[in-house]
């Protein structure tokens, strides 16, 4: 049989080519910041002029820098993600990429897919489109849906999506103060989608102070490496206010993203697209004491671009513009309550998605319309209790419910709804002679499919006095079937959940003090019951089905830091991944990063970095023969700068940057556009 599971699996627009695609145009005018441009420009210049210089040192380091390996965790830093509570990094069996707030306020005007495109292990496929375009999330020759997205402890979804994933242009980088990525199988701690990776991101918190906040405003350019268009056409404008009064803290920010310039579509004949991004943020706190405290969140996101049909063939600039709209609405409280041995905590979302699409039909000459709304609720309750200094016991209950409708597709929520609820149980052993242990079992009961567990086993070993930890782990994992897999006109109520084997080994080595921090990890991960599309060659009939086979993916992963002086830092990282035939769409079998940080002085600091993606397989689908065509697209390297300035006691901040100084022309993606050469500038105002 044919398969085609990966071919259709990239996000809930490849899946349907043939009613959404790509993005277009809704025009303003911004005529009033033009002036802008010579600041901007003369700000480069000097850094231009040495682009060549600047690209055979970061050859240099590169060679060797990836030779030795590397690493980005300090021993000290505190993570969370490996056992939902504080745990001292050092402690820890795994190798958790943690990006600081610290990190984060060195990247200013970044997104959040630009940033975890840097991290080890990760591909965030559509990060160098224009905004509108679809983010795909690969991980260990994993997909979307086989990546768990948590914000500040709750795990998002959009539930009326093909793979159930989240769409991470809704995350502002504003809003973040920290990230951690942690991959590998977690569904034993996470449950359903945490397959080949957790990114657990946590948002800013208010301030002790009454008031506090800041407001910040950067214009950048947005032009591709063969259509140069220096003038500003990217706007990101936001506010923010928090603090604490009494015993209760509160945080609210807004932000606000226009961009258009070029065309999402690859080619020449396409007028420019639109992209636009409103987004609101309230969080407010409660702590009558110190050993309960009441958290609240709500949250608004829209999302408007414009796209063309698949049935255009990339080909037409007379087309009438297509319109897409994306929203979700989010709330949810998280009570904490501690007491003598232990912590006990309830994080609970709710969550509305709708997104609307307007496109024109070239079969019939009109114009179709198409909504998909869901619904989602997700309550986690888990408590930790100490035994002892050394060994903590985590117990947990989740219950999540999804429910969707289209009427485009005949869905109906009477049908197209289902809810499982788990109990896991983790536990956490810290010797004081050098051996951790983390190790639990999750039991899933499920409204659609039979019942289904999964457990995990990693242990490590600390030996202190050469400064070396050794990391292994054995983990399973589960995805459950999403309501457009069991529903739509192409489901199957017979479909059960995708299986996920993983097997890591590694090590953690420090040098030097601690200067030279460096590590590698090898892992081997096989999917099992993968679910696919299908289409039989001789009715054309098609639907959604489990694969008979298994598929492999096994690779090895590597990070090293280097801090040369008090001023000068260096970063770099190392991704090989070989995965079998089915899941080789858009993942790179080397990706590598290195950056240099350089602090002028305590007011300026300058980043220059550099990316290199390997080859990449990609499909596309041929309208005239109903075929997909596989494709293989171009190696690609990428060189970007960054300067900073801390202004009047740190109070006002100014960045500029350029991406892409080298101006290469590549393919992210097959049909879609990329950015060449463009600058920002933006100040922020704190207050």
């Amino acid at each position: 049989m044919e398969w085609e599971g990966q071919q259709q699996d990239a996000s809930q627009e490849t899946c349907l080519l043939r009613r959404v695609s790509n993005f277009r145009e809704k025009r303003f005018g911004y005529g009033k910041f033009y002036t802008f441009l010579p600041i901007l420009l003369r700000l480069f210049y000097c850094i231009m002029k040495k682009k060549v210089i600047h690209f055979g040192v970061f050859a240099l380091l590169f060679c060797i820098t990836t030779s030795a390996q590397e690493v980005e965790n300090q021993l000290k830093e505190v993570v969370i993600s490996d056992s939902k509570f504080a745990l001292a990094k050092e402690k820890s069996g795994k190798v958790i990429v943690k990006i600081t707030a610290d990190e984060l306020a060195k990247k200013p005007g970044q997104s959040i897919a630009s940033i975890l495109s840097t991290v080890v292990g990760v591909e965030i496929n559509g990060n160098q489109s224009s905004g509108g375009k679809n983010l795909g999330t690969y991980i260990r020759g994993g997909r979307n849906h086989q990546t768990l997205i948590i914000i500040d402890g709750v795990p998002v979804t959009d539930a009326s999506g093909v793979n159930l994933e989240y769409d991470l242009r809704y995350v502002s980088a504003e809003q973040v103060e920290s990230i951690e990525v942690m991959k590998g199988a977690a569904s034993t701690l996470y449950g359903s989608g945490a397959a080949t990776g957790v990114i657990n991101i946590t948002l800013k918190k208010a301030s002790k102070k009454d008031l506090t906040g800041n407001t910040y405003f950067s214009l950048g350019t947005q032009t591709t490496a063969d259509n140069v268009n220096y003038r500003p056409q990217d706007f990101n404008q936001g506010v923010s206010l928090n603090g604490t009064i009494g015993k209760i803290n509160y945080l609210a920010m807004f932000n606000s993203i226009e961009t258009k310039g070029i065309s999402e579509a690859q080619g020449n004949n396409f007028e420019t697209d639109q992209f636009s991004k409103i987004s609101a943020l309230m969080k407010i706190g409660f702590k009558p004491n110190t050993k309960f405290s009441f958290d609240f969140f709500t949250n608004f996101d829209k999302i408007k671009n414009n796209y063309d049909g698949f049935y255009d063939n990339f080909t037409s600039a007379d087309t009438p513009l297509n319109v897409a709209k994306t929203q979700q609405f989010r709330f949810g409280f998280s009570p904490k309550y501690k007491y003598k041995n232990g912590e006990l905590v309830l994080n609970s979302g709710f969550s509305i998605n709708e997104r609307n699409y307007t496109s024109l039909n070239t079969w019939s000459n009109s114009i179709d319309n198409s909504s998909y709304i869901s619904k989602s609720v997700t309550i986690d309750a888990f408590n930790k209790y100490n035994f002892s200094n050394q060994f903590f016991l985590i117990l947990g209950t989740q219950f999540q419910f999804n429910e969707m409708d289209s009427q485009a597709e005949l869905i109906a929520k009477q049908n197209a709804k289902f809810n499982w609820f788990d109990t896991y149980a983790t536990v956490v052993y810290n010797s004081d002679f050098g051996l951790n242990i983390n190790a639990g079992a999750r039991y899933d009961k499920h409204s659609i499919y039979n019942n289904y567990s999964v457990y995990n086993f990693n242990p490590s070993y600390s030996i202190s006095n050469i400064d070396l930890k050794l990391i292994a782990s054995y983990s399973t994992a589960y995805i459950t079937p999403s309501l457009y897999q069991l529903f739509s006109p192409y489901g199957n109520l017979d479909l059960t959940p995708e299986k996920n084997n993983t097997i890591e080994l590694g090590f953690e080595k420090d040098l030097l003090n601690k200067k030279i921090q460096f590590n590698t990890v090898c892992f081997y991960r096989e999917e099992n019951n993968s679910i696919g599309f299908y289409t039989d060659p001789v009715t054309f009939a098609s639907n959604y089905v489990n694969s008979d086979g298994s598929y492999n993916a096994k690779g090895v992963e590597s990070m090293v830091s280097f801090v040369a002086t008090n001023n000068l830092k260096f970063k770099a990282n190392y991704t090989f991944t070989e995965v079998e035939e089915p899941l080789k769409r858009l993942i790179p079998k080397h990706k590598a990063n290195v950056s240099i940080d350089y602090d002028y002085s305590d007011k300026v600091t300058f980043n220059l970095s550099y990316q290199y993606v390997d080859f990449r397989k990609d499909v596309f689908f041929d309208g005239g023969t109903y075929q997909t065509v596989p494709v293989q697209l171009d190696s690609y390297q990428l060189l970007n700068a960054m300067i900073n300035f801390k202004i009047i006691k740190n109070r006002f901040n100014l960045f500029a940057s350029v991406n892409n100084i080298l101006n290469a022309n590549f393919t992210e993606n097959i049909g879609y556009s990329t950015r060449g050469r463009n600058f920002k500038i933006g100040i922020n105002i704190l207050f």
